[in-house]
């Protein structure tokens, strides 16, 4: 792949991709940003092994969540009361709550639920794909929907 058609690919990707990693990261859109950034990085420098171009798209929310997951395994938190009371939010207050509720219940989801979730209802991808970027099942990933439907309906309906 010539560095021309990556960059088409990731211009006809990019607001796709970074909603899902928005959802994914659960409104936290400065981490969804860096997971974007490494996972086009990541994607660029391996770029030659793509097989099929059509499949781009697939690849890099493939490439995303794998990026998300290991950071997420790797996140430590070591910030303590006194010190999480003085950060301050670089986001206005109306663009941080429009979605707080929903970002809550996707929080509370096991991440293959809140992907297999995410990929099917944001994104349109089929069964079939969603198994092939979280690398499972379709069984698992209709498991994961069907848990995850309910998980959300009982917690949205709960706060309500």
């Amino acid at each position: 792949m010539t560095r021309e058609q990556f960059i088409t690919h990731v211009e006809g990707t990019q607001k796709a991709f970074r909603r899902f990693l928005v959802a994914l990261c659960c409104g936290d859109s400065a981490l969804a940003d860096d997971i974007a950034q490494e996972s086009y990085l990541k994607a660029y420098l391996s770029c030659d092994g793509i097989k099929n171009e059509d499949k781009f798209k697939a690849w890099i929310f493939r490439i995303g969540y794998t990026t998300f997951i290991n950071q997420k395994r790797s996140e430590k938190v070591f910030t303590d009361y006194d010190d999480a009371q003085d950060i301050q939010s670089t986001y206005s207050s109306d663009s941080s709550f429009r979605y707080q509720e929903l970002y809550s219940a996707l929080n509370t989801l096991p991440g293959k639920e809140r992907t297999s979730i995410l990929l099917f209802y944001m994104e349109g991808y089929s069964i079939k794909e969603i198994a092939e970027i979280v690398e499972s099942s379709q069984d698992a990933v209709k498991q994961h929907l069907s848990r995850g439907r309910n998980h959300l309906r009982n917690l949205l309906t709960k706060s309500r």
